[in-house]
């Protein structure tokens, strides 16, 4: 039990904390909680949340706040999601509906998200190189000219025009697109493009020229790896908004958060589900005062990207692992729809 209460303590302080902004005692927290013991057990309880490192004091005669070992035990045994409000998911669903394209709902996500949050945000445009084909599409044009339509699951359209060293039959454009896709729908992309190579020998010596010219082209598109390192960052203002005793940070963090370099290594690492990292565990030292919560997000159990949060240390952990996911499953949700 005595273990028990100390939890129940730890997670008092790092509400009261978060709430306040201010080191916690022992008195606000028998005031503000019903811990049902005495101001001395309180104490004592304290005292050993300290010894064992979960907390500290961050200056004499002042209350006590948690430490990056206290936030990770706050998450890891004490946090309890907060279920969105119907105004919050109202605001995510009506958010991103109407869409128009992938880029369209990458930067709507990234905003609704800092909205949320009062955070900086971050979103990861979905990947081709996760992506499986959904259509192919290949059109005759005017003289040798073909135009090649790939749609991809993750919604993304690429559309690419190329010049034929000859102008193709109709017969051989209709064979040529009925073979592409059966061996590339349904298939991610790397994959797809192996099939495509080993399919050139298949047609008539006469029409390989042609095919290959398609071909080639085809498996430009699918081995085009530029989206992975895309990146939409919105909500940076927000930094300014968690206090003096976050100023001092500010700096170094705005730094780290121009380096996508660095925010996509930290995205990279959410393959599934919520992650959350605590000030060292983000590997930065830049970032050493922040928190990034993140998730991966994408069709039925693939991950094509994924999406998420940095802050202070101090932030509220429910309610931002509650938004990140929520908004990671309604992206997910709107790729597969569309």
């Amino acid at each position: 039990m005595s273990d028990d209460r100390r939890l129940d303590v730890l997670r008092a302080i790092v509400e009261d904390y978060v709430a306040t902004q201010e080191p916690v005692g022992s008195r606000s927290l028998l005031d503000r909680h019903q811990l049902g013991v005495s101001p001395a057990t309180i104490r004592n309880d304290m005292a050993a949340l300290e010894d064992e490192g979960y907390i500290m004091q961050p200056y004499t005669s002042a209350g006590r706040i948690p430490t990056d070992k206290g936030y990770r035990m706050f998450v890891d045994r004490l946090a309890t999601v907060k279920a969105l409000s119907p105004a919050e998911r109202r605001a995510i669903e009506t958010f991103l509906t109407g869409a128009v394209d992938v880029d369209d709902v990458v930067q709507r996500s990234v905003r609704v998200l800092a909205q949320l949050t009062n955070q900086v945000a971050i979103v990861q445009y979905p990947s081709l190189t996760r992506s499986t084909v959904r259509h192919i599409e290949v059109v005759a044009l005017e003289g040798a000219r073909v135009l090649l339509v790939v749609i991809t699951s993750s919604g993304r359209v690429e559309q690419r025009i190329i010049e034929l060293v000859e102008t193709p039959s109709e017969q051989l454009i209709g064979d040529i697109r009925s073979r592409i896709t059966g061996a590339t729908v349904g298939q991610r992309l790397p994959e797809a493009s192996l099939r495509l190579a080993e399919m050139i020998e298949t047609f008539a010596p006469n029409d390989r020229p042609i095919v290959t010219s398609i071909v080639t082209t085809l498996s430009q598109t699918f081995t085009n790896e530029r989206s992975d390192e895309r990146i939409a960052v919105g909500g940076t203002a927000n930094l300014a908004r968690f206090g003096n005793d976050f100023d001092t940070a500010i700096k170094p963090v705005l730094e780290a958060i121009e380096e996508q370099v660095v925010l996509l290594k930290l995205l990279g690492e959410a393959t599934s589900g919520l992650t959350v990292r605590i000030g060292s565990e983000t590997g930065n030292e830049s970032l050493s005062s922040t928190a990034v919560v993140s998730s991966a997000y994408g069709l039925d159990d693939q991950a094509l990207a994924t999406l998420g949060t940095v802050g202070p240390t101090r932030m509220d952990y429910p309610a931002t692992m509650a938004a990140v996911g929520a908004v990671a499953r309604y992206v997910g949700r709107m790729l597969a729809d569309n």
